[in-house]
């Protein structure tokens, strides 16, 4: 109903389980997938990089549900390929524009939950794939993307550096391609597990 309510945005489907979510991705082709974690037989987790890996859905975004404080799932759902996520108790009109901002290419990282989130959960074992190595990323980009793992947008990275917006841009489109992944929810994870921002680190 809220969606339907906001004249730029239409529902196009509903699925009760991941399975079902992915099957609807491929025949409707949304632009964004609203994708709850916990749901039977195929969780949101396996849904998500079951989307991210399809190479025709590869303009299929995906803005996942946490209940955040006892879900720390989000993690393996950010690292599967989701842009983002929400909380459940998020406001009517912050959901409305967290899709709006996922639709149309960005991310959406809250800084402080964010970083405590990924900061708790890596601190414990890891059990998915090995950290990407940075050897690709020159200095600068290294810099830009200590800046993206504390939540800066392009405008305040280039603020902070001194550099021009579409500058910053380039370099985190660039940070992208060398560590090959999807988006600035990805490079958040690869930061704090390669060990370029740490757990605690100001700014996060």
């Amino acid at each position: 109903m809220l969606v339907e309510s906001a004249p730029d945005m239409a529902v196009v489907g509903q699925a009760g389980d991941g399975r079902e979510a992915v099957r609807l991705a491929q025949a409707e082709r949304a632009d964004v997938v609203v994708m709850d974690i916990r749901m039977p037989g195929t969780d949101g987790i396996e849904a998500t990089r079951l989307i991210a890996s399809t190479e025709d859905l590869a303009g299929v975004k995906v803005l996942v549900l946490t209940t955040y404080d006892t879900d720390e799932n989000v993690v393996e759902a950010l690292r599967s390929g989701a842009s983002g996520f929400l909380v459940k108790d998020t406001r009517p009109a912050e959901l409305l524009s967290a899709i709006r901002t996922v639709a149309g290419g960005e991310s959406l990282l809250s800084p402080g939950p964010t970083a405590r989130l990924i900061a708790r959960v890596l601190r414990g074992p890891r059990t998915g794939p090995a950290p990407v190595a940075l050897a690709p990323l020159s200095d600068r980009e290294r810099e830009v993307l200590t800046l993206v793992a504390r939540g800066l947008n392009n405008t305040e990275i280039a603020d902070a550096l001194a550099l021009s917006p579409l500058t910053a841009k380039t370099h985190v489109s660039r940070i992208m391609g060398k560590l090959r992944v999807r988006d600035r929810a990805q490079l958040v994870i690869v930061a704090y597990e390669s060990g370029l921002v740490a757990p605690g680190d100001g700014g996060a």
